[in-house]
């Protein structure tokens, strides 16, 4: 049988390489609980900036149709004929003529387009011509207008106008 002190000092070696096991472990969870929390903070970061940018893409979507229904009271510069076509109709459906005299863009900014033409048919066709381009959906204002009569119930009015004006290329937001 050993002696009681061998038991002592053996007991007193595993209790001490007890301690240091234990002392080694608690750092080892120490260092991977400061990794769980770090990794933890990462999470909630990507989170936050998974929401915001969430709603910056619902708020996009959300104003792209107002910007489409903006966009419609400007005339693009690669529809300038069909907004001369536009006038040409509004004469038509009032009873008069519209001809074309000029088309030039603006100066300035915003950037317009400045047309220059004239209604001819009764003086009532005539006005209610000016009436409806003047009141028509566009962004525009009329910068000249003269009328006047070439026989008994022939006129003509002469119209500058100033037409709010847009690039597609650079106004469309891409998404």
């Amino acid at each position: 049988m050993k002696s009681p002190a061998a038991h002592f000092f053996i007991t007193v070696i595993a209790c001490v390489l007890a301690l240091f096991a234990c002392r080694w472990w608690y750092t080892d969870v120490e260092t991977k609980s400061v990794d769980v929390a770090n990794l933890q903070q990462q999470i909630y970061s990507e989170t936050q900036t998974a929401g915001i940018v969430g709603a910056a893409r619902a708020e996009i979507a959300r104003i792209s149709s107002d910007e489409v229904t903006l966009q419609n009271y400007f005339v693009p510069q690669t529809g300038v004929v069909s907004f001369i076509n536009f006038l040409e109709g509004e004469g038509r459906s009032q009873g008069s003529s519209v001809k074309i005299l000029s088309v030039s863009p603006g100066t300035g900014t915003p950037p317009t387009l400045v047309l220059k033409f004239t209604i001819g048919g009764t003086f009532d066709a005539v006005m209610r011509t000016v009436g409806t381009i003047e009141y028509s959906q566009y962004d525009l204002y009329v910068s000249q207008f003269s009328v006047t009569q070439d026989g008994t119930n022939s006129w003509n009015a002469n119209v500058g106008l100033v037409v709010g004006s847009i690039n597609l290329q650079t106004a469309t937001s891409t998404p």
